[in-house]
């Protein structure tokens, strides 16, 4: 955790490194502020300026309140269905032989998986857990999942499909250590492969 002053602006900043459930934090603490609080992104980062007399655990409590509010409002991926699905047609010409899925879209049902595919229907979901991991590593869910529109098990041919992505082992242990953050048990095996979704 960095800290310097701002002599000009009567400010302490605190820079929190990014967590698994939030990104980059930077608080600012103004001696001009004095009671309420509030939170902005900046780029991937989220500001928040606070009183500067708020101290120790109350502080803490402030701060992670103004960020959880950001979040819900506004989560850092913040992008839709359709953009997501346009995201997955660029990812499959280049890594899926040009094979798209009829449809793609975020779900706040996926509870013990990242995502999902189903071969018959053509249709991929992500859950909605996902919308705060850095864009490289919903694009290694995406390719990962169309992979499964080529090859429905987790066989040579289709690891061969789903690594043509750079970061798909990195990706993998991102979303470990993002799953025991949450404190979630995600399925492993072919659960993202399923044809009832």
């Amino acid at each position: 955790m960095g800290k310097h002053a701002n002599k000009d602006y009567d400010t302490t900043i605190t820079i929190e490194p990014p967590r698994f459930d939030r990104p980059e934090v930077e608080i600012r603490a103004s001696t001009r502020r004095k009671k309420t609080g509030t939170a902005h992104w900046s780029g991937s980062r989220i500001v928040v300026l606070i009183p500067a007399r708020i101290k120790g655990r109350e502080r803490t409590g402030f701060v992670d309140d103004l960020v959880e509010r950001l979040m819900t409002q506004r989560p850092q991926n913040s992008t839709g269905d359709a953009s997501l699905e346009d995201r997955a047609k660029e990812l499959a010409d280049r890594y899926n032989d040009g094979v798209v899925p009829s449809s793609v879209r975020w779900v706040k049902n996926q509870q013990a998986r990242w995502a999902s595919c189903s071969p018959a229907s053509r249709e991929i979901r992500l859950s909605n857990r996902l919308r705060q991991c850095p864009a490289w590593v919903i694009d290694a869910v995406l390719v990962h999942e169309l992979a499964h529109l080529q090859e429905v098990g987790h066989t040579p041919r289709f690891n061969e499909i789903a690594d043509r992505f750079e970061r798909q082992g990195e990706s993998g242990l991102f979303l470990e250590g993002y799953a025991l953050g949450l404190g979630l048990r995600i399925e492993e095996g072919d659960v993202d492969v399923n044809s009832d979704d």
